[in-house]
């Protein structure tokens, strides 16, 4: 594993009862970037993740995080990761200051209880138990813990299902300042949206294969975000890709008023749901949601 990496995986499979989930991925992931990981639900997403994690064994290809095979890391391994999984069910009666204290002690090196407890914006409930907080409140106390023992790799497994949209923007802000400390995150998300924001880079994944890699403003090519002219000619809906779509609108409304003419530039959302085609779950909402 080279020093500029703290993921790289090499021709990464997982099979079960000889359904291949996961079928030769390979993947790097720098140190100090945020990467999204997006797929449709039952694509071999969430099967990645939990090998990169050491909770899933894998069936074949290689494998490293931190420099360590996942399979065969030890505590002082796992002590350098945080991992902020979709649900905890956290719904202790300690307090947010107690429960950061207990975590903080399992780890060499970890980072101040209260600075973290502030860094999440809970200074006011720090003395409140952890069961009368919010939704969007007890999920700042997961990527408190996720952070307390100072990770070098940070797993974020969908952290704002749920958010309304200013508990997003507010999360959004916490992540960008990790990602300044010099955390490298690892983000699996179904909000096409959050993925730009937050990302360096992104990997799409369909049907146990990663399909696309590179800056999130990049993928599917330069083809994939061709604009589009679309309009209708003697009833017939035509349309063309064009780099240069007011040239071709001229040249359409020389000939006359085109009916329903309209020019499209490619979304995220386009680019994303053209890469993973007929995965089965593969759909999204007006508000670039996948479900």
């Amino acid at each position: 594993m080279t020093t500029q990496n703290v993921v790289e995986v090499r021709g990464l499979t997982k099979s079960y009862k000889g359904f291949e989930a996961v079928r030769g991925i390979d993947l790097d992931i720098r140190r100090g970037e945020t990467f999204a990981l997006l797929g449709p639900n039952g694509a071999g997403k969430s099967t990645t993740i939990e090998i990169l994690e050491g909770y899933r064994a894998r069936t074949g290809g290689e494998v490293r995080v931190l420099g360590v095979d996942p399979a065969h890391g030890g505590l002082a391994w796992k002590a350098r990761l945080g991992i902020v999984l979709q649900s905890t069910g956290e719904q202790g009666t300690a307090t947010v200051r107690e429960q950061l204290r207990h975590f903080a002690g399992f780890y060499p090196n970890p980072r101040d209880v209260d600075e973290v407890i502030a860094a999440v914006g809970l200074d006011e409930k720090a003395n409140t138990r952890i069961a009368k907080l919010s939704g969007g409140q007890k999920r700042r106390v997961d990527v408190a813990l996720g952070i307390i023992g100072r990770p070098e790799l940070l797993f974020l497994d969908e952290p704002t299902t749920g958010f309304d949209p200013e508990a997003r923007r507010q999360f959004w802000r916490l992540i960008r300042q990790l990602a300044d400390e010099g955390t490298s995150i690892l983000l699996t998300t179904h909000y096409l949206d959050e993925a730009a924001q937050l990302a360096d880079r992104a990997g799409i994944i369909a049907r146990g294969e990663l399909v696309a890699l590179g800056a999130v403003d990049e993928l599917g090519g330069a083809d994939a975000r061709t604009p589009i002219v679309r309009w209708v000619e003697r009833g017939v809906v035509r349309e063309e890709r064009t780099h240069e779509p007011g040239a071709l609108v001229a040249r359409l409304a020389a000939a006359g008023e085109p009916e329903r003419l309209e020019v499209i530039r490619p979304s995220l959302e386009d680019i994303y749901l053209e890469l993973v085609g007929d995965s089965a779950d593969a759909s999204a909402t007006a508000e670039g949601t996948l479900v």
